[in-house]
């Protein structure tokens, strides 16, 4: 996949589930932001696929 459209993918991502997650505010307001950065990365599935996408890039 060329990275235009792995980083186009990755914009796709973001704006659609990450923005304005539910998730991820609760978490920051109760456990802090470290916490919820951690959660997105390691738990998340859309996280996974963002994971994903920096392996590509990284390629």
């Amino acid at each position: 996949m060329k990275r235009k459209q792995v980083f186009d993918q990755v914009e796709n991502l973001l704006q659609t589930y990450c923005q304005g997650c539910l998730l991820k505010a609760t978490f920051r307001k109760e456990y802090g932001k470290a916490y919820a950065h951690k959660f997105c990365i390691t738990q998340c599935t859309v996280g996974e696929q963002l994971k994903k996408c920096g392996e590509q890039l990284a390629e």
